[in-house]
């Protein structure tokens, strides 16, 4: 791996933060990224498309279920977003140079463009936010589970850290658009020679996988993988995957 791969795969991620919403920290909010950077784990986070264009830390496509709001997150101004306050605790919603401001290169950063698989795949604002990451001064990186995104990613900047997020693509309402081919390509990240992903992030549940397996042995492709929640899981982590996503238990402590 660079030095830069080395930074984002050394310590485990904290999936949307270090949260615990029992207790009143919701995922992807300011107080879950303080605890991670507390507990010196870099940090994963999801990224939505706001009207104009900003990119707002925030998993869903809409606010209803963990926010004071409702409607789908593109269809609101960022102005008006970070007004929102979550459902549970005294957070708001806020923007990815929020976070940049925040986290200020104390961890790594692995940020997850989240797409709606439009035929553009929302080209100005993977530009954006592509842009807003080569800026910032610390250790980052983006992913997707879109490879049109990624190849975007890739033409406006190639030195952009760049992952593909995958899994077994299984007919489902996660992938009503796809077709059996495209499903094939996606499970195994044939799209790759166009993508040129710099490492890949596979769903725990469906490892091993040809694809992912394959590029990480051959191509020296680094593998983290997603979300591990369980001892089972994480052993199984540890034979196939070069780092954890984890949520829900302290990898310092101790096995889930």
């Amino acid at each position: 791996m660079t030095p830069e791969l080395d930074a984002i795969f050394a310590r485990p991620i904290a999936h949307r933060g270090y949260h615990d919403a029992d207790n009143g920290i919701i995922e992807n909010t300011p107080t879950a990224i303080r605890r991670a950077i507390e507990k010196n784990f870099a940090i994963e986070v999801d990224v939505q498309e706001t009207a104009d264009g900003e990119a707002l830390v925030f998993h869903d496509y809409t606010l209803d279920r963990l926010a004071e709001g409702a409607g789908n997150v593109i269809g609101q101004s960022s102005a008006d977003l970070v007004q929102v306050h979550m459902k549970t605790g005294t957070d708001k919603l806020w923007l990815l140079q929020d976070l940049f401001d925040l986290v200020d290169g104390k961890v790594p950063l692995v940020i997850e463009i989240k797409s709606h698989l439009r035929r553009d795949a929302q080209a100005d604002f993977v530009r954006h936010v592509t842009d807003q990451v080569t800026a910032y001064r610390g250790p980052a990186c983006i992913k997707t589970f879109d490879p049109d995104m990624l190849s975007i990613a890739r033409a406006h900047n190639s030195s952009v850290l760049r992952g593909i997020v995958a899994d077994a693509a299984a007919p489902g309402p996660d992938y009503g658009l796809h077709g059996r081919m495209d499903r094939f390509i996606l499970r195994h990240i044939l799209h790759a020679p166009r993508t040129r992903p710099h490492f890949i992030s596979y769903s725990i549940k469906d490892l091993p996988m040809a694809g992912p397996i394959l590029m990480r042995s051959l191509f020296k492709l680094p593998l983290m993988c997603w979300t591990v929640r369980t001892r089972e899981q994480r052993e199984k982590a540890a034979r196939y995957a070069d780092q954890i996503v984890f949520e829900g238990f302290d990898p310092d402590k101790g096995p889930a």
